[in-house]
């Protein structure tokens, strides 16, 4: 296949269905995470597919950036909560740099919402619970080796897997010392709508003090 043929291809696929919610900035809430919650509220209520799942972006300390998908797995007045290993590779870069960035991508409603500020670990007691109400399978995996290393083998996995699934038989209370959930405390938050005639509407909050600033952008 040429590169012309998958640049033809690439500019026939359609971006969104369907019907767009509409977005009217001015009406918008002084706290943006307030307008996360209208919208991701919709995005559930509407069927859209894993409106939970997000792209986080971390760096280390040399400034190479990685991303990932996960879950969200809450969210207050003032964080997006997050939970993953401290030894994995986000973990490790975490604590190196804690800047880092999601994206949240709702095709069905031609939305994205894109959030950069600075994660920390939270409570331990959290980070206990949000291990303890994961799936017996997903706890057994993630106490199976060090997530990202090298893993030699498939064979290796499945040992690892095994004794992993008797140790916590045998504990059911158990929680890996790495288990974490991490708060990230947002300090720009943008909201993109598609639209059919303006081609998209992009609001901007941006934390001034304990406070935040609204702006449009364009296009």
């Amino acid at each position: 296949m040429t590169d012309e043929s998958w640049r033809v291809r690439l500019r026939a696929l359609r971006a969104f269905g369907g019907e767009l919610p509409a977005f009217a900035p001015d009406a918008a809430p002084e706290n943006p995470l307030a307008l996360f919650s209208e919208w991701l509220d919709l995005a559930i209520d509407s069927g859209v597919s894993q409106p939970h799942a997000m792209a986080i972006a971390t760096s280390g300390g040399e400034g190479a950036p990685s991303a990932r998908t996960l879950l969200l797995k809450d969210l207050d007045a003032h964080s997006f909560w997050f939970a993953t290993m401290s030894t994995s590779q986000k973990g490790r870069e975490l604590a190196a740099n804690p800047h880092a960035a999601l994206l949240f991508y709702w095709r069905e409603q031609g939305r994205q919402v894109r959030v950069t500020g600075d994660a920390e670990a939270g409570p331990r007691a959290l980070s206990e619970s949000d291990f303890l109400q994961r799936s017996p399978n997903a706890r057994v995996v993630a106490s199976a080796g060090n997530q990202s290393d090298v893993l030699p083998g498939l064979d290796e996995f499945d040992a690892a897997v095994a004794e992993s699934r008797r140790a916590i038989e045998a504990d059911p209370g158990f929680v890996p010392e790495g288990w974490t959930a991490y708060r990230l405390r947002p300090v720009e938050i943008e909201f993109w709508q598609a639209t059919r005639d303006r081609d998209q509407i992009r609001l901007r909050y941006t934390r001034q003090g304990e406070g935040w600033t609204r702006e449009l952008l364009w296009p």
